[in-house]
């Protein structure tokens, strides 16, 4: 449950971050940097698609648990660090006028899908290396 917590922080962070700035933007009577650029937005499509991408690993995780694939011990392994994930994005994009850069995108990108791959491996479903000639397939990583 840890990452809808982080999801509402996300959701937060971005509103917080978000109002004093348009408020200054909106203002129109300073003439300078604010006229110039837009407000602040957390909903960019990069923070959109990781996001929706990091509540499907959770949701993912969440499943497995309640159908017993995985351990309680892994499970909350996994949800801490898809929430990691989440609150790498939140800072990033804090830190980037609400934006994630595509070298910053793609390397939490790369976290997130190393958890989805350990939650498959970790529940029997992940992709199988060998053909069986050597005694069986194993899983790949």
């Amino acid at each position: 449950m840890r990452a809808s917590t982080s999801l509402k922080t996300v959701t937060l962070a971005a509103s917080l971050i978000a109002a004093p700035l348009a408020g200054a933007y909106a203002a129109g009577h300073h003439k300078g940097a604010l006229d110039a650029t837009d407000p602040t937005d957390m909903t960019g499509p990069r923070v959109t698609s990781l996001i929706e991408q990091i509540q499907g690993v959770d949701q993912g995780i969440t499943d497995a648990r309640e159908a017993n694939n995985i351990s309680a011990s892994e499970a909350r392994q996994l949800h801490m660090r898809a929430a990691h994930i989440s609150q790498a994005a939140q800072h990033v994009a804090a830190s980037d006028h609400g934006r994630i850069p595509s070298a910053q995108y793609h390397d939490l990108l790369r976290r997130l899908d190393n958890v989805d791959q350990r939650l498959m491996n970790d529940t029997g479903s992940g992709f199988m290396m060998g053909d069986g000639s050597d005694g069986g397939n194993y899983p790949n990583g």
